[in-house]
């Protein structure tokens, strides 16, 4: 084996010591889907802010219950946005979200350009702790990493607002399985949107599945035909 390739985004499920040891290049394709899952996340904003899962299964079971939709449907203007890493995905998720009318945030080792963040109206923040602390909804757009693995653990949940929605397109080994449930069956955090799971496929019985609230789905944000392409 001389080459191991990916075509999306992120090599973490190989074992880069071992090929590193055996001389074997791992690549991946950059930049390949990098549209289709800042939109993917978008979507999911929007999925759970308006309470939309709800309310499709209501058409689906022949139900017809406005008020049980709309006692957590809100709108998305003015609400605090903010993106851990605004890297490719990050950076098209914030210019996706300007035209809402959002309060945006976002959290990287690399502060954007000044002209970025005034072309976008986005506030920097040094930690991840302190932006959490102010947004209404945060999404995961950064890489797998050992500084990233288990981040959104039950303490660092436990410094978000509570209500907050969180959306996680990046990796599921990010967010802590279990403190994400308690979290969610608990109302601290109001809904969770994610496209990742750990391990993947995701079990039948993933106790994701069954959490109240959620809009995931199965690891579909970057594989749309237009990124295949």
């Amino acid at each position: 084996l001389k080459l191991a390739i990916t075509a999306g985004v992120g090599s973490d499920h190989v074992d880069l010591d071992a090929a590193c040891k055996r001389n074997i290049t791992v690549a991946e394709v950059t930049g390949s889907n990098v549209v289709s899952v800042a939109e993917h996340v978008v979507m999911q904003i929007l999925a759970l802010v308006r309470n939309y899962i709800p309310s499709y299964k209501q058409v689906v079971n022949g139900q017809w219950d406005i008020a049980a939709i709309a006692d957590r449907a809100w709108d998305l203007e003015g609400k605090k946005v903010g993106t851990v890493a605004a890297g490719r995905i990050g950076l098209r998720v914030l210019e996706r979200l300007k035209p809402f009318d959002v309060e945006m945030h976002y959290c990287d080792p690399i502060r954007l350009p000044k002209e970025t963040e005034e072309r976008l109206g986005v506030q920097f923040h040094e930690t991840v702790e302190s932006m959490v602390k102010e947004c209404d909804i945060v999404t995961i757009n950064c890489p797998l990493h050992p500084q990233s693995e288990h981040l959104f653990n039950a303490e660092m949940i436990s410094k978000m607002k509570p209500g907050t929605y969180i959306v996680n397109t990046a990796r599921g080994k990010i967010i802590d399985r279990d403190a994400l449930v308690d979290a969610v069956n608990s109302g601290h955090i109001e809904g969770y949107a994610g496209d990742v799971w750990f391990p993947q496929p995701a079990a039948p019985d993933h106790p994701w599945r069954t959490m109240p609230r959620h809009a995931l789905t199965p690891h579909v944000s970057g594989t749309t035909l237009s990124a295949q392409a």
